[in-house]
């Protein structure tokens, strides 16, 4: 009998644990799926969709903010993640995301120029600007036309490819003159970096009839390369590969020299001093003010840094994917939420976003 007594008791401690890690585990998925989800997003489930950003390093990246705000705001069904991803397995990273049918990537430094080779088809924008920063994947419908994954409701057993298209292009042309109310047309430019940013950037600002470019890379064969491009295009723009002897209207940055805490400038001052430049442009937006933007500002320079270019390079890849009108607005608001949500609400910071900034002005 006390045998008997001993093995329900531990039956019924054994049962009462299940039990309780049972609940446990309930809680934690629900808490789980509510931290994950924006308001007014389904919780995570078995028919999202997936998009994601690539890049080498990724943490300082605001696209999820951004993106799973504009997905919240339609009510759409899909999730943005970040992965770091080493350039060597690139190849693999958008072969995985392919396997998985994912809907879409974005690719950041270093990633752009190496991933032209790995696509599977170059949308025209890709292969006017030579970078892909916007990969959307497609299968044939039942006419054989490709189409975007998310117009089949049913499982895809047929062949699945990858599409690069080109978003920075019209994103960095539209934020200097919103941020910057820079008239492009006859300015003076130098540029700094001529990687992919750097290249659509170098690229687009002749097209938009600059008068004179300086280009300046640590690696003086890519700057020597794009500056050729240029030439064989726009034969009217005056393109040189090093500093300018005076000033300029615009300095654009477009290397990575900002991103981690330490960096240099990505300019020798003795070489050429910014308060030759009358507006200063730095594609990275995080940190929120970079040395380069700080050096900038106590020279007297009008500056803006890259939460602009991001924001419209990332509507028209929003609109890709979905097929969908972008929410400019929600996407706005989530990334100065995410960007500046240190230093935005701090009546002691200098930080400010052009648009928090432009604000203020107009109450004032």
């Amino acid at each position: 009998m006390a045998l008997q007594r001993s093995q329900g008791a531990r039956r019924k401690r054994f049962e009462n644990r299940r039990r309780a890690d049972f609940a446990l585990l309930t809680y934690s998925v629900a808490a789980y799926k509510l931290r994950v989800s924006q308001p007014g997003q389904p919780a995570i489930n078995a028919a999202m969709r997936c998009c994601a950003v690539y890049g080498f390093p990724i943490r300082h990246s605001a696209s999820p903010a951004m993106h799973n705000a504009a997905f919240a705001a339609l009510g759409l069904n899909w999730r943005y993640l970040a992965f770091e991803v080493r350039p060597d397995d690139l190849r693999a990273a958008i072969a995985g995301a392919k396997a998985m049918q994912f809907s879409g990537l974005n690719l950041t430094v270093p990633h752009k120029l190496l991933a032209m080779q790995i696509v599977d088809e170059l949308d025209e924008s890709a292969k006017t600007w030579g970078a892909v920063n916007t990969v959307r994947f497609e299968a044939r419908d039942t006419g054989g036309q490709w189409q975007p994954l998310h117009h089949f409701s049913e499982p895809i057993s047929g062949e699945v490819r990858s599409q690069g298209f080109n978003t920075d292009s019209d994103g960095v042309a539209r934020s200097l003159r919103e941020d910057l109310a820079l008239e492009l047309v006859g300015a003076k430019v130098l540029l700094l970096g001529t990687g992919g940013a750097g290249q659509v950037a170098a690229l687009r600002l002749a097209l938009e009839k600059v008068s004179e470019l300086f280009l300046v890379d640590f690696v003086s064969a890519k700057a020597k390369a794009v500056a050729q491009e240029i030439r064989k295009r726009h034969p009217r723009v005056k393109v040189k590969v090093g500093f300018p002897q005076g000033p300029v209207d615009l300095l654009l940055n477009a290397t990575p020299l900002g991103l981690k805490p330490g960096d240099a400038l990505p300019l020798d001052e003795k070489q050429f001093s910014l308060r030759q430049a009358r507006a200063v442009f730095d594609m990275i937006y995080n940190p929120a003010e970079t040395p380069l933007l700080k050096a900038a500002k106590a020279a007297g320079c009008k500056t803006a840094n890259g939460l602009g270019m991001l924001l419209h390079q990332g509507a028209k890849a929003f609109e890709i994917w979905t097929g969908k009108p972008a929410p400019l607005a929600v996407m706005r608001r989530a990334l100065e939420a995410e960007v500046y949500q240190s230093t935005v609400n701090s009546p002691e910071s200098t930080v400010r976003s052009p648009q928090s900034a432009m604000r203020s002005k107009m109450k004032g």
